[in-house]
């Protein structure tokens, strides 16, 4: 049968090749044919942006004497595009999210999405049906944003946003790469009014947004963690944080001396770092009724559920899942409203001089 004779299913199980069935983030393979299912829409990719945890990590693997190796990087992500039909890292198991222009929309799309919309796919890449044409050959592999001549197919229950007119495409791309982290911030911030939220990881881009988020959500003291003085100089540039801090987030007693210094513990800690070992010094950090926000990747959930039990710590711990309704313009409202969130993404899109913000703080 072909894919118009039959109704595909919305979480695109029709999608998956692996048997026995399973969910396509969890696919060892997907169908990446070009011809829709009903409710399906297919988008022509303009940009790729790969999540921090997995960039690092390809990153890491390919850097000789201290220089990345771009044109490997490339050819690893094609290689598991090519293999997978989607963009998930084997080692993190992480992809990211794309831009692009939405070329054809099946009859039963729920979406309310028009061809030629230009969007930004708001699911990950790990279960999304995607082509590359072009391999990669507009990218040079030293960074997280990827342009990308290709396709890719969105199920009847992916999330997808229109592109907001008044920014440029690669900085949209930014912010909805992490738009879920300030929404659930400032939710997770009014649970606790008044209270002392700390952000680790608070120059990076869902760190920036979650610090913006929890000051309009009411939050009584900001505290942003940093690895840098030099990231901590940006971040009080920004003016987003009452303390910034100066601490390795893998150091628990580090982290939680820091925080303790600043004026903590937290109430709420959100973690935004992209590098494993920080479940710890977050949980340290957080008062007994407090609740701890995991949103890297590259965190290890057995161990931060383990470390608290060890602790005897009681505090709630949330795994951020990207997604909250209406999360995507909130978190370019705040970019609109917060000059220091503008600022600090358009550091790292080299659109002003380079700060040196990076590191830890993803």
């Amino acid at each position: 049968m072909t894919p118009t004779d039959r109704t595909g299913d919305p979480a695109g199980l029709h999608r998956v090749l692996d048997r026995p069935l399973v969910l396509p983030q969890a696919a060892r393979r997907l169908d990446t044919r070009e011809t829709l299912w009903p409710d399906e829409v297919r988008v022509r990719v303009e940009r790729l942006n790969l999540d921090a945890a997995s960039y690092r990590q390809l990153a890491a693997r390919h850097t000789r004497n201290g220089v990345v190796d771009g044109a490997a990087v490339r050819a690893e992500v094609l290689a598991i595009i090519a293999e997978r039909g989607k963009m998930q890292n084997p080692v993190t198991g992480s992809g990211g999210m794309l831009v692009g222009t939405v070329e054809e929309v099946g009859p039963a799309s729920p979406h309310g999405l028009a061809v030629g919309d230009r969007v930004a796919t708001l699911v990950s890449l790990t279960l999304t049906p995607l082509v590359v044409e072009d391999g990669l050959s507009a990218w040079d592999g030293q960074d997280e944003q990827v342009p990308c001549t290709g396709y890719a197919v969105l199920f009847g229950r992916s999330i997808a946003a229109r592109l907001p007119d008044d920014l440029p495409t690669d900085l949209a791309l930014a912010v909805m790469d992490v738009c879920g982290a300030p929404a659930l911030t400032a939710r997770v911030a009014r649970a606790h009014p008044g209270g002392c939220v700390v952000v680790v990881g608070g120059a990076g881009k869902s760190g920036s947004l979650s610090l913006a988020a929890a000051r309009d959500a009411g939050a009584g003291r900001t505290i942003g963690v940093v690895p840098t003085e030099v990231e901590a100089a940006a971040l009080r540039d920004a003016g987003l944080a009452d303390v910034v801090v100066v601490a390795d987030a893998r150091d628990p007693v580090a982290l939680r001396d820091a925080v303790l210094a600043a004026g903590g513990p937290a109430q709420v800690t959100i973690v935004c770092v992209d590098v494993p070992g920080c479940e710890g010094g977050a949980v340290l950090a957080t008062a007994d009724g407090g609740t701890v926000v995991f949103f890297s990747m590259a965190t290890s959930f057995s161990a931060a559920a383990l470390g608290a039990e060890g602790l005897a710590a009681d505090v709630t711990m949330l795994v951020g899942n990207g997604y909250l309704p209406g999360h995507a313009a909130y978190a370019v409202q705040l970019l609109r409203d917060h000059p220091g969130v503008r600022r600090l993404f358009d550091q790292r899109l080299g659109r002003e001089v380079a700060s040196g913000v990076g590191g830890v703080g993803g």
